[in-house]
């Protein structure tokens, strides 16, 4: 054979798209849709009819099949936010948010919420987001986690920023067990045994580990009772969270011998009231009786008549 028809066979075979379906338009035909850019034949696979009206409804049913199909596979993005279905990102920052939004896909990776006004993350907040990686919630408000907020986060998490809120108390019901790097500094942290517990179980960030700080702390038996000075911040405000446990500060044993402390103190206060009732109930009861012996000494004593004189003397 002449190498130059070889060629264009090959050349006019490699360009052939054949698309076999079943469709069915009142009659039922199975139909066979071939182009090429050479001449072919299309045959009907149920007999050999070949009609333009059938291509065009094979090609539309076709162009249909694709749509529904892009459309089941492209998720829809929030509002206010921009999605890079590439990277599996979505990007929600400076669109001032005061909520976690909804309908976030479930394939997001990468979420940012950085510098919005969400003041909390209730606990479904992150339910159906298995593989998210990267967590930015700095610059917001937030001021409490609801109790397994981040607990149904996945295993995947790599990342979670919480610097820059309002976070003053956390435990370890809220982060779960999750092994993720923390950002937790730049928020109004109230030192105690929680949160050192809490910050022991943690994977902080290094380079901001020491932006940790304690803006108020549980106070120690030699800061006088807790009553004298509401306004106080404990003597370990202003310092660095973590330096405080490097140094041998223990929350856990200040906050038990405070607990102690307290409860003497309510004891003793207990005690003391119990006291008083007694004298007072006891000082009340000898009034009364006073009053009552009183009283009966100044009844009059009651007269005697003749007969019953006569008859106690005479013993009739």
């Amino acid at each position: 054979m002449d190498i130059k028809l070889q060629k264009k066979l090959l050349y006019r075979s490699s360009w052939r798209v054949c698309l076999i379906g079943t469709w069915s338009v009142l009659g039922g035909y199975g139909e066979a849709m071939c182009t090429s850019w050479g001449e072919e034949r299309c045959t009907s696979i149920s007999g050999g009819r070949r009609g333009k009206g059938v291509v065009l409804h094979s090609w539309l049913f076709v162009l249909l099949l694709f749509s529904a199909l892009l459309g089941q596979a492209s998720p829809q993005c929030p509002d206010s936010c921009h999605c890079a279905w590439d990277t599996a990102t979505v990007h929600c920052s400076d669109t001032g948010l005061r909520e976690i939004p909804e309908g976030i896909p479930p394939e997001t990776v990468y979420l940012h919420l950085e510098r919005n006004y969400i003041r909390s993350i209730p606990e479904t907040a992150f339910s159906d987001l298995v593989h998210l990686r990267d967590l930015y919630l700095s610059h917001n408000r937030i001021d409490s986690l609801a109790s397994g907020a981040l607990r149904h986060l996945g295993s995947e998490l790599r990342l979670l920023d919480l610097s820059h809120n309002q976070l003053k108390q956390a435990s370890r019901e809220e982060f779960g067990s999750t092994r993720a790097k923390m950002r937790l500094y730049h928020n109004p942290w109230h030192c105690d045994c929680t949160l050192q517990e809490l910050m022991e179980n943690l994977n902080l960030e290094p380079e901001t580990v020491n932006g940790i700080m304690c803006e108020s702390s549980v106070r120690g038996v030699g800061e006088g009772s807790r009553w004298e000075d509401p306004g106080s911040q404990g003597e370990h405000a202003g310092q660095s969270l973590v330096k405080l446990l490097d140094s041998g500060v223990n929350f856990c044993s200040l906050q038990r011998k405070t607990t102690d402390v307290a409860m003497l103190v309510t004891m003793f206060v207990w005690f003391f009231m119990v006291i008083v009732y007694v004298v007072y109930y006891v000082r009340q009861n000898q009034a009364e009786a006073r009053r009552h012996l009183e009283y009966l000494k100044s009844l009059p004593s009651p007269r005697k008549t003749p007969t019953e004189t006569d008859t106690l003397s005479t013993g009739f």
